[in-house]
């Protein structure tokens, strides 16, 4: 997803001379082709991500348009302070690109996983929230973001290597995605993992099973309607993510479902739980250890809709 990302960007630095790109001490092979085309428009501000959003924000103030980059823990985290004072509460046009969510980077420990990411940003005012999981919604999501002015968080993690879609669907900010009809019961994703659900889905389908699935890689602004839909047209809803049990997408969904009295319908959140994982290794690892795993889901949802 990032190489899509790197492509965007050089593309509309053609068309509009005021897009910069700061990074963080990462990605020089990557940027490369972008740092020797626009050397005026690269910046370099190393392992200093705070410093980097207030070089962010003053350019935002200048009128340029600018993409900060660097691995998810660090964009966010490290400085947090700063994106709240000084992008969102001004709404700057500033678009932090992350890499590595969830536990993309799982091999190198925890520091460099990153469930929180999601939670911490959505409850951030002005802030959109973008988590897309291959290829094509990685697209999507960038034809947006370059049109859009104000902050955004994109997190880009490992391309899906399975079609997810069948057609070239079509997005706007906002907006959830239908990747499979179903009328029994629906599974809502975000991220990359969305490989892994639609194999869910599909275990549960030999079982005698009508199978929704929805896609909301766009977690802010949150699509309610493509949810209340499902509420209404199917008995069950399961939210899969590679994030905190506790403020993102399940979170998202099961507030919206109390708020429009859909209640009493079957509801359950797959989710990282509220634990730090201090076990390293792969993310095939890392989500079977945290129960994120196929069999793992298949099986709960088998037992929460035979109860």
């Amino acid at each position: 997803m990032r190489n899509i990302f790197i492509e965007q960007l050089i593309k509309n630095a053609e068309l509009d001379k005021d897009i910069v790109f700061l990074t963080g001490d990462l990605g020089f092979n990557a940027f490369e082709g972008f740092a020797k085309k626009y050397p005026q428009r690269f910046y370099n501000i190393g392992d200093a991500e705070a410093n980097m959003i207030g070089i962010a924000a003053g350019l935002a103030l200048a009128g340029k348009k600018v993409f900060a980059y660097s691995i998810a823990p660090f964009i966010t985290m490290r400085c947090y302070e700063q994106i709240r004072n000084n992008i969102c509460q001004q709404n700057l046009n500033v678009k932090l690109i992350a890499v590595g969510g969830g536990f993309n980077y799982g091999i190198q420990g925890f520091s460099h996983n990153t469930i929180e990411d999601l939670a911490i940003m959505r409850v951030l005012p002005n802030m959109v929230v973008l988590c897309p999981g291959d290829k094509i919604e990685a697209k999507l999501a960038l034809n947006e973001v370059f049109k859009y002015s104000g902050p955004v968080y994109l997190s880009l993690g490992k391309s899906s290597s399975k079609k997810i879609y069948s057609h070239q669907p079509k997005f706007k900010l906002g907006q959830g995605l239908l990747v499979r009809q179903g009328k029994d019961l629906t599974l809502v994703s975000i991220g990359n993992i969305i490989e892994d659900v639609l194999e869910v889905a599909d275990k549960l389908k030999d079982k005698g099973f009508s199978v929704r699935v929805i896609s909301m890689f766009c977690l802010k602004p949150f699509d309610k309607k493509i949810i209340i839909k499902a509420a209404k047209e199917t008995k069950a809803i399961f939210t899969i993510e590679e994030y905190s049990l506790i403020g993102g997408l399940g979170s998202a969904v099961a507030e919206n479902l109390l708020e429009t009295n859909y209640s009493d319908i079957i509801f359950k959140r797959f989710a990282v739980p509220d634990r730090y994982c201090k076990r390293v290794g792969s993310q095939i690892y890392l989500r079977k250890i945290n129960k994120l795993s196929v069999g793992y889901i298949v099986k709960n949802i088998l037992k929460n809709i035979n109860k």
